[in-house]
Parts: structure tokens; sequence; C-alpha cells
């Protein structure tokens, strides 16, 4: 597997490059966020950020952005987030990014008290996004969420745009999965349901009531099971560290961790 980084986007976004090249990081997995990597920030900067890759020899893979509001109750606010996820996944075709991260359109202010229509927005931004993405040729990774988001956190969520979109893949956030998730059954329910399609993975720990985004080990989540689990479905590509936390060592560390399993399932070790 190819291990990845992803940077804080209040920090610039070459230092960000140099940190993680420094750590041995295969690859960058850049958010789109403001203030220092908003799509018209990369754009801006893209020979610059391109360069500081090439010559670390390292990847690209694009997160979308996280804080917009695709399934918005307020039209106006839901067209301006749809419009900057198309500008962001032009943006990652313009630059070549092996593939791309889409959260989920999530269901906040007051719609989960009419979760109909609430849902019925995301699904048509959802659909608009994921067609928009794959007209680029870009590989999309729709990635799962947690319960607090209202939706797209169970398998059997992704059923009808999975089905709708052959080409369409998955990012296995574990994090994400393992909140409220029955002892961390929900994560390997979805490498059961959609092992095939997983084509990126997110990996951080947690205890199961929050989103810790913990160094590997820290939490509760059976990462030996799991990397034993990936092997089997086979699994070898992006695994983004996503151990946020000030001393930057902790990424390494976790990494270090997933390999030593990797290479132990790879030796038929238990």
């Amino acid at each position: 597997m190819r291990y990845g980084a992803m940077n804080f986007p209040i920090r610039p976004v070459v230092e960000e490059i140099e940190t993680f090249a420094a750590y041995g990081f295969d690859y960058l997995e850049l958010t789109l966020d403001p203030p220092e990597a908003h799509h018209e920030t990369i754009r801006a900067a893209r020979k610059e950020i391109a360069r500081a890759l090439n010559d670390r020899g390292m990847g690209l893979v694009i997160h979308l952005p996280t804080f917009v509001s695709t399934a918005d109750l307020t039209e106006a606010i839901r067209k301006a987030s749809v419009e900057e996820m198309f500008r962001s996944l032009d943006l990652a075709a313009e630059v070549g990014a092996e593939k791309v991260v889409m959260h989920p359109s999530t269901i906040g202010g007051l719609g989960p008290l009419v979760m109909d229509l609430a849902m019925g927005y995301a699904e048509k931004s959802m659909r608009s996004m994921i067609r928009h993405g794959e007209a680029l040729g870009l590989r999309v990774c729709l990635e799962n969420m947690f319960p607090r988001c209202r939706a797209f956190f169970e398998p059997e969520h992704f059923d009808a745009l999975m089905a709708h979109f052959p080409g369409l893949e998955m990012t296995l956030d574990t994090g994400h999965a393992n909140i409220e998730g029955r002892g961390g059954a929900r994560i390997f329910s979805f490498l059961r349901r959609f092992g095939e399609r997983i084509g990126h993975v997110h990996a951080s720990d947690n205890k199961g009531t929050r989103d810790e985004h913990l160094p590997i080990g820290s939490g509760n989540i059976d990462f030996p099971a799991l990397m034993r689990r990936l092997k089997e479905i086979g699994y070898d590509e992006t695994v983004t560290l996503e151990v946020f936390s000030e001393d930057r060592r902790l990424l390494a560390k976790s990494r270090d961790r997933l390999r030593r399993l990797e290479d132990k399932c790879s030796k038929g070790g238990r």
C-alpha cells in the first residue's frame, strides 16, 4: 500500500509538502479548504506545488471541500456549495490528481425535521457532482460519514448511488465508521458490502464516540483485523493517515505501525 498525509489548510501547502516528504510519505492528500488551500489559491500556486511534489517524488490525492452545504434548505446556499465542488473538481482534473475524495451531503440546520426534502436535495446535488467528476475523467471516492451527519453513515445508505454510478468508488474512513459503530462492526460491514469498490482509505483511531483522529493504536479500532481484511480483498492502494496533532511524528509512527501490520499479513501472520 501507499501511505499519505493530509494538509492542515491553515498552513501553506508547500510547507506541508516539505514536512510530509521529510517523514517519507508517498503522497499528499490535499484538502481544498480555505484559507491556504481553496481551489483559487491552489490554482494560483499550482506550478510551485507541482514542482514541490515532483522534486520529492510524491503523488497527489485531492480531498474536495469539507465545509460546504450541498443539501442546505436555502437554494442559494446549496447552489453556491455545489458550484464550489464543481470548481474544485475542475482543479483536481487540471492538476492530474490520481483520485478525489468526496464527502456526501450532510443534513444540517432544520433539515432533520424535513428529512425527505433534505435527502432529495442531497441526492440531487451528489448526483450532479459525481457526474461532473466522472465527465472530467476523475476517480471519485465517496466517503462514509458518521451518525451526527444524519445520512450516509451506514453501508446501505450508499446502495442507490453505487448502483447508479458503476464507476463510483468509496473512501473507507475508519474513524467515521467506528463512531457508534457497534464495536467496530460497521467498518467490516462496509468491507463486506463494497470491498471491491473501496478505492481509498482514511486511517485514524478513536474510542467510538467522537471523531478524535487519534494515532493508530490509541483507540479501540481493531487495526490488525482491518489490515487482514484489506489484504484478503486485495486492497493495495492509498491509505491516508488522518492523525491530527501538532506533533507530526505521530503521523509517521501511525503509518509505520500500519506498515508493520501490512507486512505481517503479507507473510501470513495473524
